[in-house]
């Protein structure tokens, strides 16, 4: 008979051929547990999923409460279902006036999918423009405009007119164009290592797309929900988008996304083709129940106003030779070494030490760093403390 690991091996569709392959029992709060009572401090988050943490009581509630009243009703849309309504109201009344019609999808690669057909159709054009080491999800539209051909190469013909260009660069601003549908930009770029624009660039970019009509839309998937020290990433930047991207965090640890306008252009999706995007389980009520309670309970908690301490914490304690190079914004960081294999070693050492990180798409030489919103203190000190060891260790 095979065991739970040979079983995922073989029936779980695999995304790489060397998975971690941890088997959790249970989570909660920060740490993970393994079947055999191993702890892990979770430095990942599911990727950002679980600023609040695993379990939070509010959540769990919630998620009870409307698993007893009523699950899947009716295709996205058709009925007024109360988390929906609820879930869209809250996010509205912390976003500005502009950002007042919510879109609900099932991921944040979903919402990508949405928001270039409502750009395309709003706009009348079809350049998308997007960036270099930039991700945006792998469904066909998203992957188009991924920023690294290495992973757009095997599925090509992808989705024509579309430009990448470099982040943070001014000259490639005068790449958009009054034939630009919209441009895509990660408020900060996530899978390359935590890299922030200048508040020029980003200021710049905006203009641009104003003096040229062209729609910004911004990718909050991973800097959303005070990841960066903000409630919003863009509001560090004094800038607007005119449709702002959200996933990862939003659902509370369950799946969901959406994509964010004006109630004026999102409404061109529902005529002429009336329908003219529609998701079957896109604002699943649990989901929304979830993802409402992790919000209310993120800002009555006051959870944002600690992170950009916890995140400069971290990077204090964190100094080290091997250490080439630290990036950050709020609690989310990068450690880049001189190598993929030299990460992998760190890597691998800190998960048999109890501290679970991973490395990013594009700058696998790079730790990731991008815990619960809710870690304290202690914790911060433990994880700098083992992830030195491990950097002690392979300097011997």
């Amino acid at each position: 008979m095979m065991n739970q690991r040979e079983i995922f091996l073989r029936h779980v569709a695999q995304t790489s051929p060397a998975p971690l392959g941890l088997e959790i029992s249970r989570a909660s709060g920060v740490r993970l547990y393994g079947k055999n009572g191993e702890e892990y401090i979770d430095l990942i988050g599911g990727i950002s999923v679980a600023n609040m943490g695993h379990g939070h009581p509010a959540i769990i509630a919630a998620i009870k409460e409307q698993a007893d009243a009523y699950l899947h009703i009716m295709i996205y849309g058709e009925f007024i279902e109360s988390p929906q309504v609820q879930y869209a109201q809250l996010l509205c009344s912390h976003l500005p006036a502009s950002l007042d019609s919510v879109y609900f999808t099932n991921s944040g690669a979903e919402a990508v999918e949405g928001a270039m057909k409502l750009a395309k159709r709003v706009s009348n054009r079809t350049q998308v423009i997007a960036f270099n080491r930039s991700y945006h999800g792998s469904t066909q539209g998203a992957l188009s405009i991924i920023g690294d051909e290495y992973w757009r190469n095997a599925y090509r013909p992808l989705l024509p007119d579309v430009m990448h260009l470099e982040y943070n660069s001014f000259e490639s601003l005068d790449e958009i164009t009054g034939r630009t549908a919209c441009v895509f930009a990660e408020t900060v770029q996530a899978e390359a290592g935590v890299r922030a624009p200048s508040v020029e660039w980003m200021k710049a970019l905006r203009k641009k797309c104003d003096d040229t009509g062209t729609l910004l839309v911004l990718d909050e998937i991973q800097t959303g929900f005070g990841r960066t020290g903000t409630l919003w990433g863009f509001t560090r930047f004094g800038i607007v988008p005119d449709i702002l991207l959200l996933g990862k965090a939003l659902g509370g640890g369950l799946p969901m996304g959406a994509f964010i306008t004006s109630r004026e252009m999102m409404f061109t999706l529902a005529e002429n083709p009336v329908l003219g995007h529609i998701t079957t389980f896109g604002g699943h009520p649990l989901c929304c129940a979830a993802g409402h309670a992790a919000m209310q309970a993120m800002l009555s908690e006051k959870i944002v106003d600690g992170v950009e301490a916890k995140g400069a914490l971290l990077e204090g304690l964190l100094n080290h030779p091997m250490i080439l190079e630290k990036t950050r914004c709020g609690l989310w960081m990068a450690l880049r070494f001189d190598s993929f294999e030299t990460n992998k070693k760190v890597i691998d050492r800190c998960i048999e030490k109890g501290v679970l990180t991973d490395w990013f798409l594009f700058a696998s030489d790079s730790l990731r760093i991008s815990p619960p919103l809710v870690i304290g203190e202690d914790d911060l000190q433990k994880v700098a403390g083992i992830i030195l060891s491990v950097l002690d260790e392979l300097t011997q």
